[in-house]
């Protein structure tokens, strides 16, 4: 088979497929490609549409983003991860007064406040005067419960 025959077969392969994948019932050169066209902007549509319904869903759970607070147990204390989609005024000065009523002592934190809220503290041993015997649990619970005092103050 010569070059010029193996083109237009590879070709009529290609429109051929073309035809499949956008459902062209037609065997026109022509009107395949313009139905690959409709094809093209029905599908646009459809991306665009979908844009704006991922924007909207984005947009109301950024407003109704749950806390995520992770709490673990270490030899002396605890590992503390907090992580909010959305930065309250006040929130870090809550939470470091949440510990402090549990009786922990930060000894090492990292601390994120621009957009979102991102805490990562080693709470240790127990300031004096406070009861020992506290878990991750209550722990957890505590700075939920200030992430949630502050969220309701800001409505």
């Amino acid at each position: 088979m010569s070059s010029r025959e193996q083109n237009k077969a590879a070709l009529y392969e290609k429109l051929m497929l073309l035809r499949d994948v956008t459902n062209s019932t037609s065997m026109n050169k022509t009107s395949i490609v313009v139905d690959a066209s409709k094809y093209i902007e029905e599908l646009k549509q459809q991306v665009e549409t979908l844009n704006q319904e991922i924007g909207t869903s984005e947009a109301s759970t950024v407003e109704n983003s749950l806390p995520v607070v992770t709490v673990e147990t270490l030899e002396k204390g605890f590992l503390i991860n907090v992580y909010l989609e959305k930065n309250c005024s006040g929130l870090l000065v809550s939470v470091l007064e949440a510990f402090e009523d549990l009786g922990l002592e930060v000894l090492d934190a990292r601390v994120s406040c621009s957009d979102r809220f991102q805490l990562e503290a080693v709470g240790g041993d127990h300031i004096e005067g406070h009861a020992d015997g506290i878990d991750a649990q209550v722990v957890k619970e505590a700075v939920l419960q200030a992430i949630k005092n502050v969220q309701d103050s800001e409505q």
